[in-house]
């Protein structure tokens, strides 16, 4: 049990960023600001408005000072990010966004140095997905900027820095598809020397880890009534996963939806994945290695709801039937640069006069199909969680069902990054009940899915 009252949680994601007060007996949320996490087209290259979110997280720390109030901050971001600090604590460069890419020749030098798979468990990616990636490019690319770098922060800790002081860095955010760690013996990766930034990388923290307390002129500047601990901070896909690793018998695979769908195989086997497929290995809260998979879903989902317009739940399932029969599909990728399927384009067979009811089926259907893939890399077992937005599609639940033969078991509010973050404060896991699918059964899925995969 918690020996705060109330818990502040800045949980930035590559779309939002929230600021939430959470309750610490009861785990509930109390209060909540967001904003956009725009990203500056540059110079010197696309970064994160790191200023704008910094007025933004005080502006919403005074107002939550004075109402409800809070004793304790927790942080959770998005991965694939970090912050270069030089001999004043401040950015040597800019924060950079994790999908600009780089030029053929920078890329080839990167895929010279990095470790293999069998190393970090880290599969290659597009753009700067991976941390390794971003660094090699900043120090090849800035090389005079780069100089003056003394520190290098993986990016909740670098909040965690601002805020208290303190340099850390973290587990679950080292080892997401970084290139920089290896997750079965919890030590960097042979890139870190081979980058020659051994010596600027911060001590690592667990994540429980309460590294100082705010700076007493922040907590005089929000009007704080005394200075209240920092934690370390987490990444945000981890800080989804932590509510589940308490109190459930394994194996059970957690899909969390945002940005990103993420999908974990709890106590599943490392050894199996397929680095070509973006299956990886994430490192828990706790330092444990959990195999995973991805792919950019809510992405996708933001796409096409350009596209098509809002979804009906109702209207989907009555034109599912006739979707399926006549094998209209919607074909990865929609956002290329990751996923199950590299390299392939989007494309839309037998939709000739379709409506926006009978394409928004599809489309679950490709979410389900592209779900049930990425759970068969990561050898996923037991039943199903799904949370965030996902978790609200009743169709892609039941489809999901269906596809997979095995329970899946909705868990609905908001994802839970920001409840994750709030945990390492020790507070009480709110009670969120989860609500099982009921699979449809009665069409061709199997027939469908085949036809789906051999396109």
């Amino acid at each position: 049990m918690s020996d705060f009252q109330r818990i502040a949680v800045l949980d930035i994601g590559k779309t939002n960023a929230k600021v939430v007060i959470f309750d610490a007996a009861s785990g509930a949320e109390i209060e909540m600001r967001r904003m956009p996490n725009r990203v500056l087209s540059g110079p010197p290259y696309p970064h994160y408005d790191v200023e704008a979110l910094w007025s933004f997280l005080i502006e919403s720390l005074a107002a939550f000072a004075k109402q409800p109030g809070f004793d304790a901050i927790s942080i959770t971001t998005h991965g694939a990010a970090a912050a270069l600090i030089n001999v004043d604590g401040k950015l040597a460069l800019p924060v950079l966004d994790y999908e600009h890419q780089y030029s053929e020749e920078i890329q080839r030098a990167y895929n010279a140095i990095r470790p293999d798979f069998a190393e970090t468990f880290s599969p290659r990616l597009s753009g700067g997905l991976n941390l390794g990636a971003q660094i090699h490019y900043q120090k090849t690319a800035f090389p005079d900027a780069f100089s003056s770098v003394r520190t290098i922060l993986t990016y909740p800790q670098y909040w965690a820095f601002r805020l208290s002081g303190v340099a850390a860095n973290e587990v679950t955010s080292l080892g997401c598809h970084t290139d920089l760690w290896r997750p079965h013996e919890g030590r960097y990766s042979s890139l870190v020397e081979a980058l020659g930034i051994d010596n600027l990388m911060a001590p690592v923290h667990s994540a429980f880890d309460q590294v100082g307390t705010i700076l007493p002129e922040i907590a005089s500047g929000i009007a704080l009534p005394r200075p209240v601990p920092v934690f370390c901070g987490i990444h945000d896909s981890n800080a989804s996963l932590l509510p589940y690793l308490a109190g459930r018998e394994v194996p059970f695979a957690v899909v969390s939806t945002g940005t990103w769908v993420i999908n974990f195989a709890v106590g599943g086997d490392i050894d199996r994945l397929d680095p070509t497929r973006d299956t990886l290995a994430n490192v828990d809260a706790y330092g444990r290695v959990v195999p995973s998979a991805r792919f950019m879903g809510g992405r996708e989902f933001e796409v096409l709801s350009a596209e098509l317009g809002a979804l009906d739940q109702d209207r989907m399932m009555n034109v599912l039937p006739g979707v399926i029969e006549k094998r209209l599909m919607l074909l990865p990728n929609i956002a290329t640069g990751s996923g199950p399927f590299p390299g392939r384009q989007m494309r839309w067979l037998k939709d000739e006069g379709a409506s926006s009811d009978e394409r928004w089926a599809a489309a679950c259907l490709y979410f389900a199909l592209m779900t049930q893939t990425c759970l068969d890399l990561a050898r996923a077992k037991g039943p199903t969680l799904v949370e965030g937005p996902f978790a609200l599609n009743a169709l892609y639940l039941s489809l999901l069902t269906g596809l997979t033969g095995r329970e899946v078991i909705a868990v609905p509010g908001s994802t839970g990054t920001s409840q994750g973050a709030a945990l390492l404060a020790g507070i009480a896991p709110a009670a969120r009940k989860g609500v099982s699918a009921v699979a449809i059964d009665e069409v061709d899925l199997v027939g469908y899915r085949e036809q789906w995969l051999h396109q």
